[in-house]
């Protein structure tokens, strides 16, 4: 096994549209104080704490004034017209604790050089770490390409739909029918996954270099064939509590997840070696050589009653009350086999393997139900969470949008004593509007409800789970016993097969 150190690679866009701002984001993300020329405001950011290091990074026909932070992302702001403009892309990466911070900065540096420079886009990320065992770095990134001499230039072009006969197709409206043309190919979804996977190449490779076993992985629990759920994200605010001795949902949530993963990965390679025992098994049965008769499999009962004769005779050169006791062990030892044999119907080793299939259906048909509702209850904790948020932070949202027309100074003021809860707020807002159809009714307490019903589904389904662990934990002792009376029985069948060779001479 190849130990996978922590992967994160998250890709978003800062719209205007969603009352982003390039600069802001900037100004945040690089821990300065800047003025954002397009609304006027001012955002700093000189207080905050963790920015251990910043860079901008540009391609060649760049203006050399796009290596001051303000000038670069005020241009951008102030060339984009539109309400909604895309202003730039964002990536945030979690970067590996096995690399000291200069490898680290390296390993950014080499990422943003071979994916986003070499392609014509400007670069300007941010290395963030608190000491919290978290450290992660900020790429920003322009959408808009520069033409030769350094001006920004056209992101797509608008070209019209044909018909069948070449003709532009002309809509009731009296205009022609157009679609938009991307001319950089930086939009491309596909873009996604090759930067992700860039990111794990590249980084996987600065931690072989550091001489670390660790690795990361871009694909999903799903596309690498591991059979669990991931555990939820836990955040900063759940972090620090954890730190503290609290317990909080979400860590609650992921230490189930965490304990169902083990126990369903015990089972399982538990049940797959028992499987390949009894495949090993039969199929020495049916070549062994014997009289002309039918394949039978072994008789496990018969087997049971091997194993006794074996241990008894192995307790005779010990003292009687040493017999006694190892008698008494070895009788319980058979009576619980003979007893779980007898009350699944199985006598022999077919059966047993029949037997073994049907656990192992139940237990994955168990841990199915398990992983249906860990995902529906970290789907209800973001629900709760931000639709708490939105509740407790709305009257504030409310009393900004008072003060947008006309008090500039009160309103800059305002909204810079309640940055947090704004912020939290709009992040709120933002994912209610994108998951929810109806955002004017938050059924809060119908979430918690069901995520209590959920809790409650799942711990039983934990139990059936251990169930069936102790199920094929029987099993094993069985295999155990199977295995001695069979080692026992091949020095017999070999000098008997002797005598009939003798015999036959």
């Amino acid at each position: 096994m190849i130990p996978i150190a922590i992967y994160h690679c998250n890709i978003s866009i800062v719209s205007r549209g969603k009352g982003k701002s390039a600069v802001a984001a900037a100004a945040y993300r690089s821990g300065e104080k800047l003025t954002n020329e397009w609304d006027g405001m001012t955002h700093d950011y000189t207080r905050k704490g963790g920015v251990v290091h910043n860079e901008i990074m540009l391609p060649p026909h760049a203006p050399p004034s796009f290596s001051d932070r303000s000038t670069l992302w005020n241009s951008v702001e102030l060339y984009e017209k539109a309400g909604n403009a895309q202003l730039a892309r964002e990536i945030d990466a979690a970067l590996p604790i096995e690399l000291s911070r200069e490898e680290q900065i390296r390993l950014v540096r080499e990422y943003c050089s071979s994916q986003f420079v070499s392609k014509g886009m400007c670069v300007d990320f941010a290395i963030h770490d608190t000491d919290s065992g978290n450290p992660h770095c900020h790429i920003m990134l322009t959408m808009r390409p520069l033409d030769e001499r350094g001006a920004w230039a056209a992101k797509s072009k608008k070209e019209y739909d044909l018909d069948e006969n070449g003709e532009r197709i002309r809509l009731p409206s009296g205009r022609y029918k157009t679609h938009k043309v991307d001319l950089t190919g930086w939009n491309d979804k596909g873009n996604a996954l090759l930067w992700r996977k860039a990111w794990a190449d590249i980084s996987n490779s600065y931690l072989e270099h550091a001489g670390s076993t660790e690795r990361i992985d871009h694909r999903s629990n799903a596309e690498r064939g591991i059979d669990e759920i991931p555990t939820v994200h836990m955040g900063v605010a759940a972090c620090q509590m954890e730190k503290k001795g609290i317990a909080t949902e979400k860590g609650e949530l992921n230490r189930a997840i965490r304990k169902s993963n083990r126990l369903i990965k015990e089972i399982r390679v538990q049940i797959g070696n028992l499987k390949e025992w009894i495949a090993g098994l039969l199929a020495a049965w049916e070549t062994a050589p014997r009289k002309p008769q039918p394949p039978k499999s072994p008789n496990l009962a018969n087997l049971l009653m091997r194993y006794l004769s074996v241990q008894r005779e192995k307790s005779r050169k010990y003292s009687q009350s040493w017999q006694h006791q190892h008698a008494a062990d070895e009788l319980k030892t058979i009576s619980q086999a003979a007893n779980y044999l007898a009350e699944h119907g199985i006598s022999t080793l077919d059966e047993l393997d029949a037997s073994l299939s049907s656990v192992s259906d139940e237990a994955f048909s168990i841990r199915e139900g398990m992983k249906t509702a860990e995902q529906r209850m970290k789907e209800l904790q973001k629900l709760i969470e931000n639709g708490e948020n939105y509740l407790q932070y709305k009257p504030i949202h409310a009393e900004l949008k008072k003060l947008k027309n006309g008090w500039t100074n009160k309103r800059d003021k305002y909204e810079e004593a309640h940055r947090a809860e704004l912020t939290l707020w709009n992040a709120a807002s933002r994912y209610l509007h994108a998951n929810l159809t109806d955002t004017k009714t938050l059924p809060i307490s119908e979430w918690k409800q069901e995520y209590a019903d959920l809790k409650a589904q799942r711990d039983t389904d934990y139990t059936k789970l251990k169930a069936a662990r102790a199920e094929v934990a029987e099993l094993q002792k069985i295999r155990k016993c199977v295995d001695i009376a069979l080692k026992a029985e091949q020095p017999e069948q070999t000098q008997n097969r002797t005598k009939r060779q003798e015999q036959e001479r």
